[in-house]
């Protein structure tokens, strides 16, 4: 029993004729009338009464047309479904992000892409950071990411999205709050909470390779797993944190300063990266989407 044998019986059944269902079909009368024995002799069962006045369906046939309509349903889906795979308008999309950092801009693509491509799932996946983002693209675990570095990495593709600056975040009760902006050789004694190391943050590098420069090494008293942690360690008063000024607008900050740097960092790119070879018919829709709603900064 295949889909055109189903066909033929749903046209036959709705039109109780053969000749008229033939020329529906644009099939010759002989054949149709084969396709009906062929499949009547399959399912062990007439399937229509005939005679030289009319055509009716059969008990057997009755039963045949909720099932014969559902099947032939399922095998429209299936066109379709694999005619939009085809086009990129269906698919599913890994987007891999660090944190807060990256909340507007994950937003803005997964609404634009919704809008355009209803049918395309961009699946998010935040607490990915710079190195791991890209090894997890190269590896084929992630299809897309939005990471930030000083320059763009080599070996895949990428397009420059958004420019930040390094800002601290210090409670509000805090000697330096009460200060315009702060260096960060002022900062020498203060105690520190950053990521881990081994997320391989390119914020972090930077943090500590400045104050290296400023002549002293951070003191980090304190890890945390993403910059939500971080923040709430910063209002209990465990250490300062420094972030983007892009992280910053995304979070509460009661009782807390953001503060300027008077010496401040190297600007940090934000960068949305992909695999630039062999690129998937849904993910050059979501790069193209990308274009409009996350254009290229200089």
């Amino acid at each position: 029993m295949d889909l055109s044998q189903l066909e033929v019986f749903r046209v036959v059944a709705e039109e109780l004729h053969f000749g008229r269902a033939a020329q529906r079909l644009h099939l010759a009368q002989p054949y149709l009338s084969r396709t009906v024995r062929a499949l009547e002799a399959e399912l062990g069962a007439p399937l229509f009464e005939r005679t030289t006045r009319r055509v009716e369906l059969t008990p057997a046939g009755r039963a045949l047309l909720e099932p014969a309509a559902a099947i032939l349903r399922m095998g429209e889906r299936a066109r379709a479904d694999v005619a939009a795979a085809q086009r990129g308008d269906s698919g599913r999309v890994r987007l891999s992000f660090a944190g807060p950092s990256s909340q507007a801009m994950v937003a803005r693509l997964a609404r634009a892409v919704r809008e355009r491509y209803e049918r395309i799932d961009l699946s998010v996946r935040p607490g990915r950071y710079g190195p791991i983002a890209v090894r997890e693209l190269l590896e084929h675990n992630t299809d897309l990411a939005i990471a930030r570095f000083e320059h763009a990495p080599p070996g895949i593709g990428s397009r420059a999205v958004g420019r930040e600056r390094g800002v601290l975040i210090a409670p509000s009760d805090h000697p330096a709050a009460r200060r315009k902006s702060v260096s960060l050789a002022d900062l020498r004694d203060e105690p520190f909470i950053t990521l881990p190391e081994a997320f391989g943050s390119a914020v972090r590098a930077m943090f500590v390779s400045s104050c290296h420069s400023a002549g002293f090494s951070p003191d980090i008293v304190q890890t945390a797993p993403d910059t939500w942690t971080c923040v709430a360690l910063v209002a209990a008063g465990v250490g300062l944190h420094l972030t983007t000024d892009s992280a910053a607008e995304q979070l509460a900050l009661d009782g807390m300063r953001v503060l300027s740097l008077a010496d401040p960092l190297p600007a940090m790119y934000v960068y949305l990266l992909w695999r630039d070879e062999n690129v998937e018919p849904a993910l050059s829709r979501v790069l193209e989407v990308s274009e409009r709603v996350l254009p290229t900064v200089a």
